[in-house]
Protein backbone atom coordinates (compact mmCIF):
# COMPACT_ATOMS: atom_id res chain seq x y z
CA UNK A 1 0.00 0.00 0.00
CA UNK A 2 3.08 2.17 0.91
CA UNK A 3 4.11 2.17 -2.85
CA UNK A 4 0.89 2.96 -4.10
CA UNK A 5 0.64 5.88 -2.23
CA UNK A 6 4.15 6.88 -3.57
CA UNK A 7 3.16 6.62 -7.15
CA UNK A 8 -0.14 8.73 -6.35
CA UNK A 9 2.54 10.98 -4.57
CA UNK A 10 4.51 11.51 -7.87
CA UNK A 11 1.01 11.81 -9.61
CA UNK A 12 0.93 15.20 -7.83
CA UNK A 13 4.23 16.63 -8.35
CA UNK A 14 3.79 15.94 -11.87
CA UNK A 15 0.70 18.31 -11.48
CA UNK A 16 2.90 20.90 -10.73
CA UNK A 17 5.28 20.75 -13.76
CA UNK A 18 2.82 22.14 -15.81
CA UNK A 19 3.71 25.49 -14.95
CA UNK A 20 6.81 24.00 -17.50
CA UNK A 21 4.30 24.19 -19.90
CA UNK A 22 4.61 20.36 -20.84
CA UNK A 23 2.40 18.96 -23.31
CA UNK A 24 2.80 15.55 -21.81
CA UNK A 25 4.10 14.27 -18.61
CA UNK A 26 4.46 10.15 -18.16
CA UNK A 27 1.76 9.70 -20.88
CA UNK A 28 -0.48 12.03 -18.83
CA UNK A 29 -1.54 14.98 -21.03
CA UNK A 30 -1.15 18.57 -19.44
CA UNK A 31 -5.17 18.55 -19.56
CA UNK A 32 -5.02 15.39 -17.38
CA UNK A 33 -3.14 16.89 -15.03
CA UNK A 34 -4.55 19.94 -14.15
CA UNK A 35 -8.41 17.98 -14.80
CA UNK A 36 -6.70 16.38 -11.18
CA UNK A 37 -5.78 19.22 -9.27
CA UNK A 38 -9.09 20.41 -7.88
CA UNK A 39 -8.98 16.71 -6.52
CA UNK A 40 -6.07 17.05 -4.45
CA UNK A 41 -6.06 20.98 -3.33
CA UNK A 42 -7.30 21.40 0.26
CA UNK A 43 -9.43 22.70 1.78
CA UNK A 44 -12.37 21.08 -0.27
CA UNK A 45 -11.16 18.58 -2.60
CA UNK A 46 -13.42 17.32 -5.17
CA UNK A 47 -13.72 14.15 -6.35
CA UNK A 48 -11.66 13.02 -9.37
CA UNK A 49 -13.56 13.95 -12.64
CA UNK A 50 -13.54 11.04 -15.74
CA UNK A 51 -10.57 13.24 -17.61
CA UNK A 52 -8.27 12.75 -14.29
CA UNK A 53 -8.83 9.10 -14.02
CA UNK A 54 -8.14 8.54 -17.57
CA UNK A 55 -5.37 10.05 -17.66
CA UNK A 56 -3.72 8.38 -14.70
CA UNK A 57 -5.07 4.82 -16.14
CA UNK A 58 -3.06 5.61 -19.11
CA UNK A 59 -0.06 7.46 -17.26
CA UNK A 60 3.43 5.31 -16.90
CA UNK A 61 3.94 4.69 -13.46
CA UNK A 62 7.30 4.02 -13.51
CA UNK A 63 7.84 7.60 -14.88
CA UNK A 64 5.64 9.25 -11.82
CA UNK A 65 7.78 7.18 -9.54
CA UNK A 66 10.97 9.59 -10.15
CA UNK A 67 8.74 12.45 -9.04
CA UNK A 68 7.58 10.77 -4.93
CA UNK A 69 10.06 12.29 -3.45
CA UNK A 70 9.58 15.83 -4.46
CA UNK A 71 9.35 18.79 -1.79
CA UNK A 72 7.61 20.81 -4.93
CA UNK A 73 3.65 19.80 -3.93
CA UNK A 74 3.10 21.68 -0.75
CA UNK A 75 4.74 24.62 -2.37
CA UNK A 76 2.17 24.09 -4.87
CA UNK A 77 -1.19 24.25 -2.37
CA UNK A 78 -1.20 20.40 -3.09
CA UNK A 79 -1.63 18.24 -0.31
CA UNK A 80 0.50 14.72 -1.43
CA UNK A 81 -1.99 12.55 1.08
CA UNK A 82 -4.45 13.45 -1.05
CA UNK A 83 -3.05 12.30 -4.30
CA UNK A 84 -2.09 9.17 -2.87
CA UNK A 85 -5.94 8.28 -2.85
CA UNK A 86 -6.46 9.15 -6.80
CA UNK A 87 -6.42 5.87 -8.02
CA UNK A 88 -8.16 4.76 -5.73
CA UNK A 89 -10.62 6.83 -5.64
CA UNK A 90 -10.69 6.57 -9.82
CA UNK A 91 -11.13 2.24 -9.41
CA UNK A 92 -7.99 1.80 -10.88
CA UNK A 93 -5.92 -1.53 -10.23
CA UNK A 94 -2.83 -0.86 -8.19
CA UNK A 95 0.49 -0.07 -10.18
CA UNK A 96 3.60 -2.31 -10.25
CA UNK A 97 5.98 -1.09 -7.17
CA UNK A 98 8.52 1.84 -7.63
Amino acid sequence: MVNFKNKLFALAVLMAAIATDAQTICNMPAAGLMACKPSVTPPNPSQPTATCCSALAHADMRCLCNYKNSNVLPSLGIDPNLAMQLPQKCKLPHPANC
